[in-house]
């Protein structure tokens, strides 16, 4: 499957620990193909799936994260998986295990209840992985949990705590803080270490979310390694939701931030993902990025009440519900993958299949001139 489609141009040659070195014009896509994980597949007597962040690991495999919180299928958890292709577009996934995640006294997140919901990974420049929650929102505060982004060991074990700012917490779920199911979901790592945390929609106090008639905004927040503590935060606006829900479906219809994937120190591929009921999904990768005229935004409480410059943004592939004859389902992950034999780099995307149906793997290969 060969159409090309317009990628991203002047890319920093600098690039993740875990990633090929990028051309400097990179300049279209090619669809390589798909290969899918068939819904009920079993690791270890737990059903694989939910699959809601991926990124290639330092030796060339993959990390896959579940968002199951517990009290569903299993524990929270983590995989390995091997991601093989070539250029001829046979593309074939095998999981190799299942890594149970572990709290801070290196016990297990409980498996009857839900204390966690895993959304972003990244591989960190020495091997360890970084991995955010959305937290869970309850109104009883006792079963409240909050959003967080966490270092952890390949094996699972509790590394770090990083301190993410506090406008990301769940307050009262209506007048500040973050709305419940739309935090932390996007994740990524700059070739200069800086970890880049984002929520996948609106925070109450910076406006209504996403609806079919105006976009919302979102914050991206760049992570100190060192300190492990914000040190920039900046504006990333969302368009309106492209497509109505079907006449009498039971969800509107909406639209998020659900992955980020530096590019260099200041650009990123961002994913939105957008879902009709009724309709399917659409999926825009987008190049977006700081400038020097990009506003700083850590100190304002209230966007809605701010003047300030956002990111970027410039959508480079759109994808809807049949994409060159793919169904394209509900894409959450992207991460860089291997080299071509033709020397092009490629990405990987993942769909999170919310235990319904296959897990979906689309393989685009990166043509820079």
């Amino acid at each position: 499957m060969s159409v090309a489609l317009l990628l991203l141009a002047g890319c920093s040659h600098r690039a993740p620990p875990n990633a090929h070195s990028p051309a400097s014009t990179p300049a279209a896509v090619h669809l390589l193909g798909t290969a899918e994980i068939p819904a009920g597949t079993l690791v270890d007597g737990v059903e694989f799936g939910g699959i809601s962040g991926l990124d290639r690991a330092l030796d060339g495999g993959f990390w896959a994260l579940s968002d199951d919180r517990g009290g569903d299928k299993g524990a929270p958890r983590l995989y390995r998986l091997s991601i093989d292709y070539g250029s001829t577009g046979v593309v074939s996934v095998k999981i190799h295990r299942q890594i149970t995640l572990l709290r801070p006294d290196d016990s297990p997140f409980p498996v009857t209840a839900k204390t966690v919901d895993p959304e972003a990974i990244r591989t960190a420049p020495g091997g360890d992985l970084y991995w955010s929650s959305e937290g869970i929102w309850s109104d009883d505060a006792s079963a409240r949990f909050q959003p967080f982004l966490r270092q952890m060991a390949q094996d699972g074990r509790f590394v770090r705590e990083w301190a993410v700012p506090p406008m990301y917490h769940y307050g009262d779920n209506k007048t500040f803080g973050a709305r419940s199911n739309k935090v932390l979901e996007s994740l990524a790592v700059a070739p200069d270490g800086t970890v880049f945390i984002a929520n996948e929609d609106a925070l109450i106090q910076d406006g209504p979310i996403s609806s079919l008639e105006a976009g919302s905004v979102v914050r991206v927040t760049a992570m100190d390694p060192a300190t492990g503590r914000p040190k920039a935060q900046y504006a990333y606006r969302l368009p309106a939701i492209p497509v109505a829900a079907a006449p009498g479906s039971i969800l509107p219809a909406d639209n998020g931030l659900s992955d980020l994937l530096a590019l260099s120190d200041t650009e990123f591929i961002a994913v939105e993902r957008a879902f009709a009921m009724g309709v399917g999904n659409t999926i825009r990768l987008v190049r977006t990025g700081i400038t020097p005229s990009t506003t700083d935004v850590l100190g304002l409480p209230f966007l809605t009440k701010s003047g300030y410059m956002p990111m970027t943004r410039q959508v480079l592939v759109e994808m809807p519900l049949s994409w060159m004859g793919v169904k394209v389902d509900n894409i959450e992950g992207i991460s860089w993958g291997k080299t071509l034999a033709n020397g092009h780099r490629t990405l990987v995307l993942v769909a999170d299949n919310n235990f319904r149906g296959s897990t979906q793997f689309i393989v685009l290969e990166v043509l820079e001139s």
